[in-house]
């Protein structure tokens, strides 16, 4: 779409306002409504300022001033203002510079996409995640001086068998068991039809939807894989959608990995391959029927996997569900259908344009430009210096000893260790320029100042009942 075709767009959709959105360093929308007079096709050109200070993880309040210039391609009405508005992306740029600001996520997967192009390795690099969520009826937390508390409610929770509800008729999903069930113990069919429709009308092809393995309403809404920087976009609107359908029904939802204790937790597998010219890379008569090519991708991400997890499991929350005993892929080895392996095969099919990768230790706390980016960063290291994938773990690992499993290395155990390895190993990040350093820097900075030390400085309500009687 051109900035006339946007205009001609407003004036055939009666939009009298345009919402201009884009993503913090920490893959959160931000936002901004213009009556649409106050624009013109300059506006696409020149941008908009904002005060880049007060974003996470931007500009110092001296270097405030910030531009975010509207990419026209991203042209949709927003499914969720009671007036008829036009929703846009932006780009941000240094008002002074006029360049590409280096810590807007969007611009990383730009470049993540040209250097893959540079390289001659591949044109395209397709992604295709598996993002989880959970559905609550309520959910309250607070943390004070005195205070340190949280309570979920969800009328599918199975603590809730008991609950009196005028009458209370059953069908909860037990812990661990909400795999696929239908209705009426699937209570919320509905509601995620609900967002797979207002998915589908801001461009979103989607797959399927089903409940998760947990109780409690967890979720999974599968869309088909697209190009990074498009999934990319498309995974903010997918947040956005589902977070405002639900508030919209008296629901809230959560993409935080594991909101319910002793269940398992919410991941974001994400299918990646590389194609050239129209046809994929990934095919061959390797392992799994996988190439050699493909086999030096998955070889690149295990070998980078607790550098990359400080960007696709980004929380200190992440690691509540990167344990044993919870489908958790936390074994960096590869299997062809392994659930429990850092990297898996899937053998759906035998057709040589299904073969892909699934690397399933991220979660959907992540940024997807960013943490995508890092993964097809990994991937181009494994191709260019061969780095073998070492052996398959094809074995039930609940029938391996410990010795057994103490051979393969796993991944990180906090959120701390993922960011030390990403501050030992960041180089393959760097290539090209995809990745700056000033942008590793910052978010080591700020995870270590804001989510790990002040979680550090804070007694656990669980620490009560260990030590208030010592």
């Amino acid at each position: 779409m051109t900035p006339k075709e946007f205009f001609e767009f407003t004036k055939k959709n009666k939009a009298e306002m345009v919402d201009l959105k884009f993503a913090d360093l920490l893959g959160t929308w931000q936002h901004c409504t213009f009556p649409i007079e106050t624009w013109d096709e300059s506006t696409f050109v020149d941008g908009v300022g904002f005060d880049g200070s007060s974003i996470r993880g931007w500009q110092g309040i001296h270097m405030s001033d910030m531009l975010a210039v509207p990419d026209a391609d991203t042209t949709v009405i927003d499914p969720f203002f009671a007036e008829p508005t036009v929703s846009i992306l932006a780009d941000i740029v240094d008002p002074v510079t006029k360049k590409q600001y280096s810590r807007d996520p969007r611009h990383v997967a730009r470049k993540g996409v040209a250097y893959l192009k540079k390289t001659g390795i591949a044109d395209t690099c397709f992604i295709g995640p598996e993002p989880e969520f959970f559905i609550f009826d309520e959910v309250r937390y607070e943390q004070n001086q005195h205070t340190g508390m949280y309570a979920i409610d969800s009328v599918e929770g199975a603590w809730n068998t008991a609950r009196f509800e005028e009458p209370n008729l059953g069908y909860k999903p037990s812990f661990k068991g909400g795999y696929f069930p239908v209705s009426p113990t699937d209570t919320y069919h509905d509601l995620r039809s609900e967002m797979v429709k207002e998915m589908r009308k801001v461009g979103i092809i989607v797959e399927a939807h089903h409940h998760e393995v947990a109780t409690a309403g967890q979720a999974e809404i599968d869309m088909q894989f697209t190009d990074l920087l498009k999934m990319s976009d498309w995974f903010m609107w997918y947040k956005y959608i589902i977070k405002n359908v639900a508030k919209r029904n008296g629901k809230t939802a959560t993409f935080m990995p594991k909101p319910v204790f002793e269940d398992n937790g919410s991941g974001m597998h994400t299918h990646l391959s590389l194609w050239q010219d129209g046809k994929t890379l990934m095919a061959g008569d390797k392992y799994a029927g996988f190439s050699e090519l493909g086999l030096y991708c998955i070889g690149g991400i295990l070998k980078h996997t607790p550098a990359i997890l400080a960007f696709a499991a980004p929380t200190t929350n992440s690691y509540r569900r990167l344990v044993p005993g919870f489908e958790a892929p936390v074994n960096l080895v590869m299997s062809a259908r392994n659930r429990s392996a850092a990297v898996r095969i899937p053998m759906y099919s035998d057709k040589p344009k299904a073969k892909r990768l699934e690397f399933r230790c991220p979660d959907p706390t992540a940024n997807g430009y960013i943490a995508w980016t890092a993964m097809v960063m990994a991937a181009i290291d494994g191709i260019q210096n061969k780095i073998d994938p070492g052996e398959p773990l094809d074995r039930d690992i609940y029938e391996m000893s410990s010795e057994e499993l103490s051979k393969y290395n796993k991944t990180p155990g906090e959120l701390a260790e993922a960011i030390e390895a990403l501050e030992k190993d960041y180089k393959f990040l760097t290539a090209g320029g995809v990745f700056t350093d000033d942008l590793i820097e910052t978010w080591i900075s700020w995870k270590r100042k804001n989510e790990l030390r002040e979680l550090a400085l804070r007694p656990h309500p669980y620490e009560f009942n260990l030590y208030y009687d010592s």
